[in-house]
């Protein structure tokens, strides 16, 4: 794999083990967190047959039950127009923001066998994606 130019945005689908690490290190384990998606859609998506926001929004209805199990729910859902502040060349097609009540929430349903049943439609359907671990400040 080569290394990306400075202006080529590095693309991301899935999760890695330093993911995982560093979300155990940086986010507070009490609490609900809120997860940013950024979200960029393949023209076709890797399974065939269907646009990337197709095979998305499948992975989306699959996973509304288990996000509802663990106490979590879509918070927002927009379309993305324009990245006005990016590298060049970085662009996104949604942004989603899912709140889970607490980091174990989330893990738990990352680490589910129905969650890894379904993830294949996500990763079929991302070009690209951030997931971006944030917290709210206190009101």
């Amino acid at each position: 794999m080569s290394t990306p130019l400075p202006h080529e945005p590095q693309r991301a689908i899935d999760p890695t083990r330093e993911s995982f690490k560093a979300l155990f290190e940086r986010a507070p384990a009490q609490g609900p967190v809120q997860m940013l998606n950024l979200l960029a859609f393949k023209d076709t998506a890797e399974d065939g047959g269907r646009t990337g926001r197709q095979a998305y929004a499948e992975y989306s209805k699959a996973v509304a039950p288990l996000l509802a199990a663990v106490g979590g729910r879509v918070v927002w859902l927009a379309d993305a127009h324009h990245a006005f502040i990016a590298p060049p060349g970085e662009t996104w097609d949604e942004v989603l923001i899912v709140e889970y009540p607490s980091r174990a929430a989330f893990v738990a349903m990352m680490q589910s066998p129905d969650y890894q049943a379904i993830v294949h439609h996500r990763s079929a359907a991302l070009r690209d994606a951030r997931l971006i671990v944030t917290t709210r400040h206190p009101a």
